[in-house]
């Protein structure tokens, strides 16, 4: 178990570049251990890439960006959540389906906020940072690839 959720925390991470601290999860039930989890994959990277003192300024600097930009709308997520709960048990179909909308929508503008300081975070790396990150990435992706076989 503790192996699985290493593996889905290294690919988290990735996917936002330890960069940008998670805005949704941490409004669901059990989110401090994930928390805990991809914050100990995010120090591994960054003790990985070897960055400068200037590279984590920067990186602070554009995951706190990220961070206050998503957080109305994780906000508005946990609260769509909770609608669609009531929804769900007043047997509401129109309300559940705008609120799968909505929240889809809000899903992929917290996506494009990672997305886009993800792309910040990289810019900002050597080609040598750049092949490391690119090899941990590989790595995390073996062992989901083996996650998934067993």
């Amino acid at each position: 178990m503790k192996r699985q959720l290493m593996a889905i925390a290294a690919m988290a991470a990735l996917g936002a570049a330890m960069i940008v601290a998670q805005t949704t999860a941490t409004a669901q039930k059990g989110a401090g251990k994930a928390n805990r989890v991809r914050a100990l994959v995010r120090k591994r990277l960054v003790n990985a890439l070897d960055l400068t003192a200037e590279q984590k300024q920067q990186a602070r600097i554009v995951m706190q960006g990220a961070r206050q930009a998503a957080q109305p709308l994780a906000q508005q997520l946990k609260q769509d959540r909770e609608a669609l709960a009531a929804a769900i048990q007043a047997g509401d179909s129109a309300r559940i389906q705008q609120l799968s909308t909505d929240m889809g929508s809000l899903r992929g503008r917290v996506l494009a906020i990672r997305s886009d300081a993800m792309s910040r975070f990289y810019a900002m790396l050597t080609p040598d940072q750049k092949a490391k990150a690119a090899q941990f990435q590989q790595r995390a992706r073996q062992v989901l690839g083996k996650q998934a076989g067993e």
